[in-house]
């Protein structure tokens, strides 16, 4: 989802029919699976924005975000998209 000329945007609609536009700003394969780190993309410059890592799963034959329950699985992940991201800090 990420290229190189920067993020990805999405709309999510939650349970209630609220829509989220969402930046992508990295995906990582681990262990068969798909995780997104995202943030809101409410248009204003924030020097702390709040990362939330989903990871998408298949739900009726359609593709949506879901959170992580499994505390470890979550750690894991977030330690590898950290890793990712800070790489790709020191690239630029």
């Amino acid at each position: 989802m990420i290229d190189d000329f920067g993020s990805d945007f999405m709309t999510i609609v939650d349970e209630d029919g609220t829509e989220f536009d969402l930046e992508v700003l990295s995906t990582l394969e681990y262990n068969g699976e798909t995780y997104l780190a995202v943030t809101l993309a409410d248009g204003e410059e924030n020097d702390n924005p709040e990362v939330s890592i989903l990871k998408s799963v298949e739900e009726d034959g359609e593709p949506i975000l879901a959170a992580i329950e499994d505390e470890e699985e979550l750690e894991a992940v977030y330690s590898l998209i950290m890793d990712q991201l800070y790489e790709e800090d020191e690239e630029e």
